[in-house]
């Protein structure tokens, strides 16, 4: 049985009361989701896509489903610091950008250009090159000028978009250094970004995981009925359950292979995954060993993204066969 609570259709998802989720399936890598929260004459927006092709095209359906309130968006949160989040930003002109600190310090580190550099490579690049290609070869990273936050936060904010509160809560590091929540008290609604991936893998980019923990536990005690994810179809508390059930799981198990000495990949492709082969993006599985394992080390340097990207490579291709 699915987790999600709504049709998974491509487009935008009226959710009542002045709330939208923009979808995409299937919800792989950089298939993301955003959201419009509207009240009266104003507007947010929760997330930018990946390129600017599929921002146009979600700005435009949102023009059309609330005009008035849409013809100047007031505030644009960026959940976290992955382009699949925030590379359309530049299309929202004039509104102010929010983000946590640490997502803000990140992106400035970031250069989208490098995206499309990888894929011209990428032939180049053998499996590594194969899987970058397999994952991003839909998207187009030509002419993306980096639009970064004009106002970040620590901790907890609340933004008013009309007479509506959103409340913006910082529970990362996480899947990236700044991840953070919106949640629409009023509405019994939540956009997670990739604090969930429902009906797919997590990618624990950062860690540590207990902060990944917390932040399932501080939505299922929320008063939330409709949570719209970072990747994958709305959903509800079981589908947040079911996101904590993973990690937990796939932290013991990579502890017990840690204690044993055993090597990432060897651990990665141990680790029994029968429970989540309808999920997609098992490949991750590589990734979230490898950071759990510095964590358990106690290393905090961070991890070399093409090592990762290797790793996942090589996982991918031998459970495809």
């Amino acid at each position: 049985m699915g987790l999600g609570i709504r049709p998974y259709d491509h487009g935008l998802h009226d959710l009542g009361n002045g709330g939208f989720a923009w979808l995409q399936p299937d919800g792989g890598w950089g298939w993301s989701n955003a959201g419009l929260i509207v009240d009266g004459d104003r507007s947010l927006i929760v997330d930018t896509l990946f390129d600017k092709t599929l921002t146009r095209s979600m700005l435009d359906a949102m023009r059309r489903a609330a005009p008035t309130a849409m013809a100047q968006v007031d505030i644009l949160i960026n959940t976290h610091s992955n382009g699949d989040h925030c590379n359309g930003n530049e299309l929202v002109t004039g509104a102010q950008i929010i983000s946590s600190k640490a997502c803000a310090d990140e992106l400035a580190r970031e250069d989208p250009s490098r995206m499309l550099q990888l894929l011209e490579r990428a032939p180049q690049m053998g499996e590594v090159g194969e899987f970058f290609t397999y994952c991003f070869q839909a998207f187009d990273f030509h002419g993306i000028n980096q639009t970064l936050p004009t106002r970040t936060f620590e901790g907890e904010l609340e933004v008013m978009v009309g007479d509506k509160i959103v409340h913006l809560k910082q529970v990362g590091p996480a899947h990236t250094a700044g991840d953070i929540l919106a949640y629409v008290p009023a509405d019994k609604l939540i956009f997670t970004g990739d604090i969930l991936f429902i009906e797919g893998h997590p990618i624990l980019w950062a860690g540590p995981v207990q902060n990944w923990i917390d932040a399932c536990d501080h939505m299922l005690a929320l008063d939330v009925e409709t949570i719209v994810p970072g990747h994958g179809p709305i959903t509800g508390k079981n589908g947040v359950q079911a996101m904590r059930d993973y990690l937990v799981y796939v932290r013991d198990e990579a502890k017990k292979r840690f204690d044993a000495n055993m090597p990432v990949l060897e651990a990665a492709l141990d680790i029994s995954l029968t429970d989540y082969d309808s999920w997609g993006d098992g490949e991750r599985i590589g990734v979230n060993v490898a950071t759990l394992y510095k964590e358990f080390a106690g290393d905090p340097t961070p991890n070399d993204t093409g090592e990762l990207f290797a790793l996942m490579a090589h996982i991918h291709k031998s459970r495809r066969g």
